[in-house]
């Protein structure tokens, strides 16, 4: 089940993962179980299509920042790479392209790791 976000009307959005806060949480969520707000980190698994691809690459990624997202991730599976896009003076900033051989950790999430390859699973013919 995909975390629907309505903000408003003109903002909605469907993110492919979100991880929020329970303090976080308590504030934005409506008697429905809607988020009237953003989490604070989003992920996006990129779609086929040039149209897709820009939506998460640009668009989103200036929506998440207005709205205050802290990480922003965007599993690419085409080239089997995650981008990192961390908040910093404001806006958000990509600070780090991870491979299959990486591992990512959060400053949101001090006890997780993990593999990057875990992302993609098996390698496509192999």
């Amino acid at each position: 089940m995909a975390p629907g976000i309505i903000p408003s009307d003109t903002d909605n959005v469907i993110p492919d993962m979100v991880w929020i806060s329970q303090q976080r949480l308590v504030v934005l969520e409506d008697e429905a179980g809607h988020l009237t707000g953003f989490p604070e980190l989003i992920v996006e698994v990129l779609s086929l299509g040039e149209s897709n691809i820009r939506r998460d690459r640009e668009a989103k990624l200036k929506l998440y920042s207005v709205q205050g997202v802290q990480e922003y991730w965007i599993a690419d599976r085409f080239t089997r790479q995650l981008e990192i896009y961390r908040r910093q003076q404001g806006q958000l900033a990509l600070v780090a392209t991870l491979m299959t051989t990486d591992e990512i950790t959060s400053p949101l999430l001090p006890d997780f790791t993990c593999s990057i390859s875990r992302f993609f699973g098996a390698e496509p013919n192999g």
